[in-house]
């Protein structure tokens, strides 16, 4: 693939590419380094990707490389962030958009409270829950960005899946208590 198809194509992935950033780094300005450093690696790579491979998880898997390398230069352990608010748009999550206030302010509470359990999460669960239910991508996509055989990516998030509904019904009775 040539350097003008991946600056073109790859354009598409930004949004995404941001949101595993600020996964990541926690921190926005950071975030935007590592994107601008993820599309100038790319560029430079862009030789190196296989015609008829996936760009996105390639992309993925530039930014995940480019991070280890500044975390291990740092010399500091990785730092993660929730999802953006925009990522859990409640209208998303429903066919109609309801515009009472108190179903859109319990909305918002279970969408705050989705994110904090997976804030919660150890960083190895955190990472695969992002990677397939927010990103979208497949075991073995995932397996390629973090160097893992796609059964740990699945066991992982398996664990991830069971802790986030540990910690979510934990939340539960509170949630109903409100809506009632």
């Amino acid at each position: 693939m040539g350097e003008s198809i991946i600056n073109e194509q790859a354009l598409a992935y930004i949004d995404a590419l941001f949101g595993y950033a600020m996964t990541l780094t926690r921190d926005r300005a950071a975030a935007e380094d590592l994107v601008q450093e993820t599309y100038v690696r790319a560029a430079r790579a862009a030789d190196k990707l296989a015609d008829g491979s996936k760009l996105k998880s390639w992309l993925f898997v530039v930014m995940r490389n480019a991070w280890l390398n500044q975390v291990r230069h740092q010399n500091k352990g990785p730092r993660f962030i929730g999802l953006e608010d925009e990522e859990f748009d409640s209208s998303n999550c429903v066919g109609e958009q309801n515009t009472n206030p108190q179903i859109i302010y319990l909305r918002k509470l279970e969408q705050d409270e989705v994110r904090f359990a997976i804030e919660s999460l150890p960083v190895n669960h955190r990472e695969v829950v992002v990677l397939r239910d927010i990103e979208g991508f497949s075991y073995q996509e995932i397996a390629t960005v973090l160097g893992c055989p796609a059964g740990t990516v699945m066991s992982r998030l398996a664990r991830a899946r069971e802790k986030l509904r540990q910690l979510l019904d934990s939340r539960q009775p509170k949630t109903r208590a409100k809506v009632v």
